[in-house]
C-alpha cells in the first residue's frame, strides 16, 4: 500500500511515540501528522529527535472533540493510526468518564471521517485485555469472544466493534491489532516496569498487587512498532491480528528481575491490596501475523529488560544533572 499522509493520534504517548520514531526516519516520503492531547502521560520530548523533520507534523487536540477531529481531517489523510486512548486500569476504576469520552466517542468521531473521505486504512491499536482473562493453559486466538473485566478494556472492547461495525456495514478498510504488554523506553511512570525501577532507585517499597501472581506476556515496544507497521501496509481487510512475543512471567518474578539488575534488595517488594477486577493470566497467540505478514520478535525479555532498565537509570541521572 502506498501511503503518502498517514495521521497519528495520541503520539505522544508510550507506543505512539516509538512508533512514530520508527516511521518518520524509516519513511522520509511520507508525512505523519500527530494528533495529541498532551494528558499527563503524553511527552512532546519523547520525540525529541523526529521534531524538526520535515515529514512530521504535531497538531494539539482531541479527538472526543468532533470540531477537532473534523479540523484535521479536513486536509485529507490516506491513513490513520488510532493509538489515543486512556489506558491507566486504577483510573478506570476511579472514573470511567474519560475512558468513554476518549476510547469510544473518539474512536467514532475518527471513523466517521474515515468514511467520509474514504481513506485508504483504519489501524485501531488495541489490547489484549479486551478479551478478559485465561486460566493457566491456552492462548488468545483473533476469534477468541470479547469479555472485558474493567471500565478500560471494555471502553477498547466498544472502540473494535465499532471499527469492525464500519469493515462491515460501510466497507471501509480497517485493521485492529490487539498486543500484549509492551515495555521499553519512553513509558509513563505509573506502568509496572517503570514503577518498579523508581521505586527501587528511590529506595522506596515496590507496591505489587495481590499475591503478585499475576502473569502478563511481554513484548518489547519496538517490536511491536515493526508490527503495526506491517499491518498498516499490509494488514488485509478487516483482519483482527495479535501480537505477543510469547514471554510469559509473573508480577512478581518480573519485579524481582528487575530489582536483581538493579542490585536492589527484594525486600524492597510490597504486597498491597488487589485490584478490583484484577485479571488473572493474558497471553496471545500471534501465529496470525508470523504467518501472513512473516513478523517476529527480535528482542527477548532477559536482553531487553536490560537495555530497558538502563535507559531509565540514564534518564534518571540526565534529569538530576539538569536541576
Amino acid at each position: 500500500m502506498v501511503l503518502k499522509k498517514v495521521l497519528v493520534t495520541g503520539g505522544a504517548g508510550f507506543i505512539g511515540s516509538n512508533f512514530l520514531r520508527h516511521m518518520v526516519l524509516r519513511y522520509p516520503e511520507v508525512t505523519f501528522v500527530n494528533l495529541d492531547k498532551l494528558t499527563y502521560a503524553a511527552d512532546l520530548s519523547n520525540l525529541k529527535e523526529i521534531s524538526k523533520r520535515q515529514n512530521y507534523f504535531f497538531i494539539w487536540g482531541d479527538i472526543s472533540d468532533k470540531e477537532t477531529v473534523n479540523r484535521v481531517m479536513r486536509d485529507g489523510v490516506d491513513a490513520i493510526v488510532n493509538f489515543a486512548a486512556e489506558s491507566h486500569v486504577d483510573k478506570s476504576i476511579a472514573d470511567p468518564n474519560n475512558f468513554i469520552h476518549t476510547n469510544i466517542q473518539g474512536c467514532f468521531n475518527l471513523l466517521e471521517w474515515a468514511r467520509k473521505l474514504k481513506i485508504k486504512k483504519f489501524l485501531q491499536v488495541s489490547t489484549d485485555e479486551v478479551y478478559g482473562a485465561l486460566g493457566v493453559e491456552g492462548y488468545f486466538t483473533e476469534n477468541s469472544p470479547l469479555s472485558p473485566n474493567n471500565p478500560y478494556s471494555a471502553s477498547k472492547a466498544a472502540a473494535d466493534c465499532l471499527v469492525r461495525a464500519y469493515h462491515k456495514t460501510y466497507g471501509l478498510n480497517v485493521n485492529i491489532t490487539r498486543s500484549s504488554n509492551n515495555y521499553g523506553p519512553h513509558q509513563y511512570s505509573e506502568k509496572f516496569i517503570p514503577n518498579v525501577i523508581y521505586s527501587a532507585m528511590r529506595d522506596e517499597p515496590v507496591p505489587i498487587y495481590g499475591d503478585g501472581q499475576q502473569i502478563r506476556d511481554w513484548i518489547y515496544v519496538l517490536d511491536h512498532c515493526r508490527a503495526l507497521e506491517l499491518v498498516l501496509l499490509k494488514g488485509k481487510p478487516g483482519a483482527v491480528y495479535n501480537i505477543g512475543a510469547e514471554e510469559e512471567i509473573t508480577n512478581l518474578e518480573l519485579a524481582g528481575s528487575i530489582l536483581h539488575l538493579m542490585g536492589k534488595s527484594a525486600s524492597l517488594i510490597n504486597f498491597i491490596s488487589d485490584r478490583l477486577g484484577h485479571d488473572r493470566r493474558y497471553a496471545v497467540n500471534a501465529d496470525k501475523i508470523k504467518a501472513e505478514l512473516s513478523w517476529q520478535p527480535e528482542n527477548v525479555l532477559e536482553v531487553a529488560l536490560q537495555k530497558t532498565v538502563e535507559w531509565y537509570l540514564k534518564k534518571a541521572q540526565s534529569l538530576e544533572k539538569e536541576e
